[in-house]
């Protein structure tokens, strides 16, 4: 008797975990923070704070950070946590390598209004694509779609939809229920998930040059997400392995990284003479 209450009540703890990340789920995706900590005039550069509106009135905040004689812009998603704040080493590294930034906070995320949702960062992503063409009258051929974690199948998404220069896809999962189902093997994910994220189903839908960043030694994103969505990615294509962790491999790497971008950049998007 006692063996079969046991039983029981396992199966009951099972059912309310299962519960509560059903209903919360939305809470392991998305980390916003609201508060800006910093800015790209703290490492030196000029920046530009600008703000424009999503096809369902929600009002987005982002930096427009330029290069002298920039090669191509950056359109860069960022992932799940924090904000645009907490990217200054990458926007560093880009205008580094003679490239205008424009980086945007999702809706709930640092100055933009609004809360997150799957749909939600995908109108902002498209929003933030028709500010650069129509305001900023930067032609599309010109600009590099960049995402990072989560940021990369929001990137992809967008790039499936409009033809860029070029996408650069770092440290992303082939789609949210592959990786939900390699943390919780235990657990029916995929019956459970409201999100899907589905970076392989976009990528098979874009048609520019296509970058893969992945370190082996990511230990949230498993390496053999990045070779997959490698593999399935349309030519032109490159891979560029890094080390290091998921959120400081593109720092541990160093030269290799920025050398990997700037070789990738200059043989697909830097204009020839």
């Amino acid at each position: 008797m006692l063996g079969i209450w046991i039983v029981i009540i396992i199966a009951g703890a099972y059912i309310v975990f299962v519960g509560f990340l059903f209903i919360f789920q939305s809470h392991y995706i998305y980390y916003p923070e609201r508060v800006l900590s910093a800015d790209p005039g703290d490492i030196g550069l000029n920046f530009e704070s600008v703000s424009f509106e999503t096809m369902d009135g929600v009002k987005l905040s982002g930096w427009f950070v330029p290069s002298e004689s920039a090669r191509g812009v950056i359109l860069f998603c960022h992932g799940n946590a924090g904000n645009i704040s907490h990217r200054l080493e990458s926007i560093q590294i880009f205008h580094q390598l003679g490239l205008d930034v424009f980086i945007f906070d999702y809706r709930g995320y640092g100055q933009s209004e609004g809360k997150p949702t799957e749909q939600g960062t995908y109108k902002d992503a498209e929003a933030a694509w028709q500010y650069l063409i129509k305001e900023r009258q930067v032609n599309p051929n010109e600009v590099i779609v960049f995402g990072r974690s989560l940021g990369g199948a929001v990137a992809a998404w967008l790039a499936q939809s409009h033809i860029p220069g070029a996408l650069i896809l770092e440290s992303t999962f082939t789609s949210l229920p592959d990786i939900a189902g390699t943390l919780y093997p235990y657990i029916p994910v995929r019956l459970l998930l409201r999100f899907h994220y589905n970076t392989a189903e976009y990528l098979d839908r874009v048609n520019c040059p296509v970058l893969i960043v992945h370190s082996c030694d990511d230990e949230i994103m498993p390496f053999n997400h990045g070779r997959r969505l490698f593999e399935m990615a349309k030519k032109p294509k490159k891979f560029l392995e890094i080390a290091g962790t998921h959120n400081e491999g593109f720092i541990t790497s160093g030269k290799r990284y920025e050398e990997g971008l700037n070789a990738f950049i200059s043989e697909y998007v830097e204009p020839k003479t």
